[in-house]
């Protein structure tokens, strides 16, 4: 009765378009009261929630990603790649996801990544005679990429969420995404050769070096924060803290293109965004309580009983969850209402908490940009003025690339692991 009534007032009031969070409040109230428990615990779940010390990387992460794409760092981005390998057969398709995986270091925001990159890379590949089936389709999946590598706001709560290390999770997810980088790569250059794509002519080394020199600024932050994880110089909140820090520096010395005005409304939409989010997560904590005391996860372990000797099917069936999850509910709810349930089954199946984040994030990823209601793809379409049913078949190649890649992070669980154990933060 009580899960009966918190499904069926959630799923009502997602209908009537109200706001996630609310929804999934307002149902977890209605499950408080149905099962007799006491309304205090609501006050107790909504502080408990939002009560961790690695939250406060949020808001400086937003503030810098945002700052970041302002400040156009992605056009130097884009210059850079094309003039390393927009040479090359499928090059300019390649140098978007490059340049996917390199802005997604200073974003941390899916949707401020489509934005800026759909912005910086639409005009030249259409320039450059690209179908724009193609060109939202290499957005798209470049930015699903995207989501592996750090600092995403999604990896911060899903680690608040399972409790498990945010600084490990974040050295983690630099290998995978390589991983999948890879796989789309390969799609891009079969495509390449199969519709005889343009190539860009060699750059002169002046071009190089100019390119080179403006894409220092951004290229600095992935380097900064691998290099401060390691060395265990720094924690992922301070690392949030330098790399705003750095943002200010590089937009007020360097770009001198942002005024204090448009600053302090960049510090407002952090705001926002930042209250948002911690909002989701106190909520989602009556929501965790509900499903605790209802036994749920020890009714899925039941269920998945037969899978305990098979870790890698059971990844593949929550993965397949995530997916789902994120493609309906977008990112953030999908971390607080699927993965506290399934991570305690997955403790007692003896699979590594680094390795099922990585895996969920990669599926919330690829969720968010799957047809036909992924927010993340319908944005990068809407820079292509282009339907899903239009867009369909040309993004097929690119979603197997995105699964494949998500298999193979999925059964070598080394991919995910083997970084953070040699950075001594994982046994």
């Amino acid at each position: 009765m009580l899960l009966a009534t918190v499904a069926i007032v959630f799923v009502a009031l997602i209908l009537l378009s109200m706001p996630i969070v609310f929804a999934l409040g307002i149902a977890g109230v209605a499950g408080l009261w149905v099962g007799g428990y006491p309304m205090q615990q609501l006050s107790s779940a909504l502080v408990s929630g939002s009560q961790s010390w690695v939250l406060l990387a949020i808001p400086a992460f937003v503030f810098a990603g945002n700052l970041m794409e302002r400040c156009g760092m992605s056009h130097a981005l884009v210059e850079l790649a094309r003039a390393l390998i927009g040479w090359v057969k499928g090059g300019l398709g390649m140098s978007v996801i490059v340049v996917a995986y390199f802005f997604s270091d200073i974003c941390g925001s899916k949707m401020a990544e489509v934005s800026a990159l759909g912005s910086a890379l639409m005009p030249p590949l259409t320039k450059a005679g690209y179908d724009r089936r193609d060109s939202a389709s290499l957005i798209a999946a470049g930015t699903a990429m995207g989501m592996l590598v750090p600092p995403a706001i999604f990896m911060i709560v899903i680690a608040q969420v399972t409790n498990t290390s945010a600084v490990a999770l974040f050295v983690a997810g630099f290998v995978p995404a390589m991983v999948i980088m890879l796989c789309l790569m390969t799609v891009v250059y079969i495509r390449a050769r199969q519709n005889d794509w343009p190539v860009d002519s060699r750059p002169s080394l002046k071009r190089l070096g100019h390119a080179s020199l403006h894409a220092a600024v951004p290229m600095v932050v992935p380097f900064v924060i691998l290099a401060g994880f390691i060395l265990g110089i720094i924690t992922a909140t301070e690392a949030g803290a330098v790399v705003a820090g750095y943002a200010l520096l590089a937009a007020k010395l360097y770009y001198r293109n942002v005024s204090w005005r448009e600053m302090g409304k960049i510090a407002y939409d952090s705001a926002i965004l930042t209250a948002a989010v911690v909002f989701l997560l106190a909520v989602a904590s009556v929501y965790q309580y509900l499903m605790g005391v209802s036994g749920v996860p020890q009714l899925l372990g039941q269920m998945l009983g037969p899978l305990k000797t098979h870790p890698s099917l059971f990844l593949i069936g929550t993965a397949v969850m995530s997916c789902l999850f994120g493609m309906v509910l977008e990112g953030l709810p999908a971390a607080v209402v699927l993965i506290p349930v399934v991570f305690p089954i997955a403790e007692t199946m003896g699979i590594d908490p680094i390795h099922f984040n990585i895996v969920q994030t990669a599926a919330v990823g690829i969720g968010l940009f799957l047809p036909p209601m992924g927010v993340g793809l319908l944005m990068a379409l809407r820079f292509a003025d282009l339907s899903v049913g239009e867009h369909f078949r040309t993004y097929v190649p690119y979603m197997l690339a995105l699964f494949a890649g998500l298999l193979l992070i999925i059964c070598i669980p080394q991919i995910s692991l083997t970084l953070p154990r040699l950075a001594g933060l994982i046994k």
